[in-house]
């Protein structure tokens, strides 16, 4: 076994010390206490303001790469802590309201153990990893062309992530965004790393007739739920199928007023790219052995959304 990967492994299996536990759990309780007014003080400016507290006790505990061995559990009612099954990286998004209930803003972070490679002459490559984070900066607000945004951490486009996806050299994010009064988001985002180490969100991983998304984007009323999962059995992400309450109506293209039909659609991978599969039927099994129960829009809502 190679040294650099010998190192990984050890990495992975990396246990925190009695005295970095004690810490981590003391900067969770600091975390926590300063929730109740991020996420539940009615007073919008108090909300702001706790807030800046909560990036800065984020950012003074992720500069420590043995945090990444913490879990910060009870936390996970109001912030999104994802790691993938790689355990490359860790993402953690978080959302406010303002008083006007219909529009929000975004935060995070991305820790990450980067593969290095550094060539020391033409017969010998060096491989190590290094620690490292990246703080999301939302600029949703000047994003024109939402699924074709291609986004390094300073210009992120802003959601709420709840389920991530490993796939072959990227991954695939699961997310919500509450919009505006009228009507609500769910994405399927896609991330991947530079070879610098630098992390990107936004590639051309989907196939579609018309249309190169870098990301894909489903736009439905603030009245209903949809469903948008990854469903193992099937390696599919299945989603319901949205339309307006009328069709052939003026009300296409009029997303307020679009939701859930009762049937659903599904993204299958065949070969590098994601294609959509119309009109799928969720209540079959797509094998003999694949006894998939279908999704049910109602236990679909991230649990992070704001009352």
């Amino acid at each position: 076994m190679s040294f650099s990967l010998l190192f990984a492994r050890l990495l992975g299996q990396q246990q925190l010390h009695d005295s970095d536990l004690v810490k981590f759990k003391n900067y969770e309780t600091r975390l926590k206490d300063l929730c109740k007014d991020v996420f539940y003080n009615r007073t919008e400016a108090t909300r702001y303001e706790s807030n800046k507290q909560f990036i800065a006790l984020w950012e003074e505990i992720i500069k420590q790469p043995a945090s990444m061995a913490y879990g910060f559990d009870s936390l996970k009612k109001d912030v999104s802590i994802l790691v993938p099954r790689d355990k490359k990286f860790r993402i953690i998004t978080w959302n406010l309201h303002k008083n006007d209930g219909s529009s929000y803003a975004y935060f995070g972070f991305i820790q990450v153990n980067n593969e290095k490679r550094i060539r020391r002459n033409m017969f010998k490559t060096e491989v190590f990893r290094e620690y490292e984070y990246f703080k999301l900066l939302d600029k949703s607000g000047s994003v024109k062309s939402v699924e074709n945004h291609i986004a390094t951490p300073d210009k992120w486009f802003g959601m709420l992530y709840y389920y991530i996806l490993d796939c072959d050299g990227y991954y695939l994010l699961l997310a919500w965004d509450g919009n505006d009064n009228l009507t609500q988001r769910k994405f399927v985002d896609v991330l991947y790393f530079k070879s610098d180490g630098t992390p990107v969100f936004g590639k051309d991983v989907f196939k579609f007739p018309r249309k190169n998304p870098k990301r894909l984007m489903f736009e439905y009323s603030t009245e209903v739920s949809m469903s948008l999962k990854y469903n193992e059995r099937r390696d599919q992400i299945v989603f319901s199928h949205l339309a307006p309450k009328e069709e052939g109506t003026l009300l296409e293209g009029q997303y307020q007023y679009y939701g859930p039909d009762g049937s659903y659609d599904a993204l299958e991978r065949k070969k590098d790219k994601w294609q959509i599969i119309e009109a799928i039927d969720a209540r079959n099994p797509k094998s003999r052995t694949d006894k998939a129960a279908p999704p049910d829009p109602d236990k679909q809502q991230p649990i992070y959304k704001p009352k």
